[in-house]
């Protein structure tokens, strides 16, 4: 038996104490029962039989707060995640869950009481607020299993509220140049996002030496993102470079905006700023009185709140429209897999329902099944023929 129960005297009566080495050797204690039996029974049930399924839990382990595990785990994903990510989950920590789990030892945490935080937090927050917040507290208590500190994640399984997809926004091709016909000098950069379907922070990133004008490609494996009030160069969203295509009919002003720069400068500048100096988003573009949102009223269009990255969406239908594959959309978008791609733009394919439905009717026509139906006028004589 790995544990030996000793008493001792206090001013108010006896007590009894448990001793017993943890896994390492290192020697501890756990003090205050007041009968050996008492004693006895938390013994068994923390160290002998956690010992003799190969799970023991230090006991005093578990009085790490929530607080003091949130720095090492925060500290892994700086290490892995984009700096952008790191800075929402560190927003989402302080507004969010610092006040709530903050001073909590991780061994008293229930999973009940973590689910009536989802529900309260839900009615005040998105969906995606929510989700975020709870993934922060499960990373943490996911750590503390991982170091012996508890058993089991209470977070883990938590029920959650589900993510309201937002309608996608797609311009056709004569409201695109449209639009990029009133943003002024940001006119290319409008079209480059509407047609080839970059991130924001990918198209910053551009440098001329990205842009081969002979194959009608630019090389996508950098992207800029805000930071604070800094601008922080990093790797794509899916930590992979890809080429894209870029039309013909852009490749005239690529080569005007290529002209006149070095290499390595950046493809995209603001007027009167150096072209070694990565441009910034200009405010907040979409915001009312923002560049963006000011070229859509000018161009009459309205399709309810759209953002500059609704511009990536229109250029996946027009490729889609054009006859592109899901996987070129795939590689051209930067997606990790042509599942994604297809669920991300189911809606685009609802035309190819009808031309399924013409081209099944040509196929069995070809055969004469459809010539018999048509002939014949009932499904047995269809039913007949197949059987042969």
């Amino acid at each position: 038996m790995a544990y030996s129960i000793r008493k001792y005297q206090l001013k108010d009566g006896v007590r009894f104490e448990v001793r017993y080495r943890k896994p390492d050797g290192a020697s501890t204690s756990k003090r205050g029962f007041k009968r050996k039996m008492d004693a006895d029974t938390w013994a068994a049930a923390n160290i002998t039989t956690a010992q003799a399924l190969g799970g023991f839990i230090d006991p005093q382990a578990g009085n790490a707060t929530v607080g003091e595990l949130w720095e090492p785990w925060i500290a892994k994903k700086r290490i892995s995640t984009k700096p952008t990510y790191v800075a929402t989950l560190e927003a989402s920590w302080r507004t969010h869950v610092k006040h709530a789990w903050e001073s909590r030892p991780v061994a008293g945490i229930k999973r009940g009481e973590v689910q009536k935080w989802v529900g309260a937090l839900s009615k005040k927050r998105s969906a995606s607020v929510v989700i975020r917040c709870v993934n922060i507290l499960s990373g943490i208590l996911a750590d503390a299993v991982k170091d012996s500190r508890i058993p089991t994640n209470p977070a883990e399984g938590v029920e959650l509220p589900r993510k309201q997809r937002r309608k996608h926004v797609y311009l056709a091709g004569s409201e695109l140049f449209a639009l990029a016909d009133n943003c002024g000098w940001r006119r290319l950069i409008v079209l480059t996002l509407g047609l080839c379907g970059m991130r924001w922070g990918e198209l910053v990133a551009l440098r001329v030496e990205d842009v081969d004008l002979q194959r009608n490609r630019i090389h996508i494996h950098r992207s800029i993102s805000r930071v604070g009030t800094d601008l922080v160069e990093s790797d794509t969203k899916t930590h992979e470079s890809r080429m894209v295509m870029f039309p013909a009919i852009l490749r005239e002003e690529l080569r005007t905006q290529c002209e006149g720069r070095c290499p390595t400068d950046f493809l995209f500048t603001m007027p009167g700023r150096p072209t070694d100096k990565p441009m910034s988003d200009g405010g907040r573009p979409t915001s009312e009185g923002g560049w963006f949102f000011v070229a859509l009223r000018r161009t009459g269009i309205e399709r309810g709140h759209m953002t500059i990255h609704d511009l990536r969406h229109t250029a996946a239908s027009l490729m889609i429209q054009s006859g592109a594959n899901v996987k070129t959309v795939q590689r051209q978008l930067g997606h990790k897999s042509a599942t994604m791609t297809l669920d991300t733009y189911a809606d685009l394919f609802d035309d190819d329902l009808d031309s399924l439905s013409q081209s099944m009717d040509d196929l069995l026509f070809s055969q004469n099944v459809g010539k018999m139906w048509a002939n014949n006028g009932g499904e047995k004589e269809i039913s007949l023929e197949l059987q042969r």
